[in-house]
């Protein structure tokens, strides 16, 4: 341990484990949202596509968890605020644990299905509240982790992104793996015990999360900026932030509305490879394969945002999303024959928009408001871009009906010149209304934002947290000089 004014210096290694110990639990979201893809094409195998079909289980499914997700990332936002980065992330990852366990056991009355769905429906949104929690308890608390000491300049946006949005990623890539090694294990005759253990082995890490973050401390930011003492002046609060929100939150919107849709070709790409072979092998295989694609994207963004800052590489990397999308479109008949083509470039698409966007709207959206009301800031943001992934999930099956079906051409090709002109539009909305981020750029914030308070008469001694261990430390000090005093011996 260095000693640096005063204070105790981290070693590198410790500093960034705790970004990982707060953001590595998003890797949940990533196999929780993922894995019910699986989950729904295993139960077709057992019940019959028509069974789920006829009530359109697979869609109600998926929705749940968005809807619990958006209100986990409301509420959340709000008490990461007042009640602490840390005991939202300990409630947050105890409730994925929990609901990964029951989702895994869920049984209808007398083993009817429709009720073993309802129970399963039912923990979805459960499990929702507890991922959407973790993006502004865990993210923020990750992104304040990022500015500790120890943590070097040059490289505090690339641990937090190798902390969040890669572990996302990672967390969509094991969603299809853990099924097909289940399968592996299992086969064709327990098909029941491979849905039930790929859901409910999400409580592996939310375990193992909550166990390292137990001895945590709440972030140094947190301690000095927050409000949870006074009341928040919202109505400041608004005035001064109101054009960066507004900006994040339509670049969200847009991102998900883009990105959550896109996923059905991938089944398209996987069928025509495979010649629409139904072996779950197969499937489950390529599946994995097609997540694959986002890792490459998120880990160079990694590495470059240092240098080129959240947002020139989030604009970067939207416009040659939308370059390569025009490309698809326009060049599709000939990408298609072979398929393996268009799975090339397809996958340079996802690439490209985990690179920019996918990478740097967590970031801009936890770094761009004050301790203060940071989680509240993110969790709006984030909340609005869960619900362009709702409208884009439902829009763009319709969007291709109204180009003439899935098997025209016009039908295939117009969703990727819709997903190329909104990612060219994001782009030019992060150029007017996202503001660039400097490294240590939080603490430079919460400075001027003290003084734009002070301005308008707000009393900022009540900002911050009352360590009641250092004002004893302090009280302490004070009686040894007096003691020293009282010696007659030089201070």
């Amino acid at each position: 341990m260095e000693i640096v004014e005063g204070t105790l210096q981290k070693p590198g290694l410790s500093g960034v484990a705790l970004i990982f110990a707060c953001g590595t639990a998003l890797f949940s979201d990533g196999y929780a949202n993922g894995v019910i893809g699986q989950v729904v094409t295993l139960l077709k195998r057992i019940y019959g596509t028509e069974t789920i079909l006829a009530h359109n289980y697979s869609a109600t499914l998926a929705s749940l968890s968005q809807a619990g997700m958006i209100i986990g990332m409301l509420s959340f936002g709000y008490l990461s605020d007042k009640m602490g980065r840390k005991s939202g992330m300990m409630i947050a990852t105890g409730i994925v644990g929990f609901f990964s366990v029951i989702s895994a056991v869920s049984f209808g009355a007398h083993h009817s299905f429709s009720g073993m769905l309802a129970m399963l429906g039912a923990c979805r949104f459960l499990l929702g509240i507890g991922l959407g929690a973790e993006y502004p308890c865990g993210s923020v608390a990750a992104s304040e982790q990022s500015e500790e000491e120890g943590i070097q300049k040059n490289a505090q946006h690339r641990w937090f992104v190798l902390a969040t949005t890669t572990m996302v990623d990672l967390g969509f890539v094991m969603s299809s793996f853990v099924p097909l090694v289940l399968f592996w294990i299992f086969g064709d005759n327990h098909l029941r015990a491979v849905w039930r253990l790929s859901v409910g082995i999400a409580v592996v890490p939310a375990m193992a999360v909550f166990i390292w973050r137990l001895k945590m401390e709440e972030p140094t930011r947190f301690k000095k900026d927050s409000m949870v003492r006074g009341r928040t002046p919202y109505w400041l609060i608004f005035k001064r932030y109101w054009p960066s929100l507004v900006g994040i939150c339509i670049n969200w919107f847009v991102y998900c509305f883009i990105a959550y849709p896109f996923s059905i070709y991938a089944s398209t790409i996987v069928d025509n490879i495979t010649h629409n072979s139904t072996s779950l092998g197969v499937v489950f295989g390529w599946a994995t394969v097609i997540n694959l694609f986002y890792m490459p994207g998120t880990i160079i963004g990694a590495f470059t945002v240092d240098y080129l800052g959240p947002k020139w590489t989030m604009i970067i990397g939207l416009v040659l999303q939308a370059i390569i999308g025009f490309i698809m479109s326009g060049l599709y008949v000939d990408l298609v024959h072979p398929i393996g083509g268009f799975a090339v470039v397809y996958g340079i698409f996802l690439s490209l928009g985990e690179f920019g966007p996918g990478n740097c709207l967590i970031m801009i959206a936890a770094k761009s408001g004050p301790t203060a009301v940071r989680g509240q800031f993110y969790g709006v943001a984030a909340a609005v871009g869960k619900v362009g992934g709702f409208v884009g999930t439902w829009a763009f099956p319709a969007m291709i009906d109204a180009f003439g079906g899935p098997n025209s051409l016009k039908g295939n090709t117009g969703p990727f010149w819709v997903g190329s002109a909104f990612a060219a539009f994001s782009a030019i909305v992060t150029f007017f209304m996202i503001r660039p981020l400097s490294h240590d750029g939080m603490v430079k914030e919460d400075e001027a934002f003290r003084e734009y308070l002070e301005a308008h008469g707000y009393d900022t001694s009540l900002m911050g947290i009352v360590d009641d261990s250092t004002s004893q430390c302090d009280a302490t000090v004070e009686e040894i000089k007096e003691d020293i005093k009282d010696s007659k011996l030089p201070v």
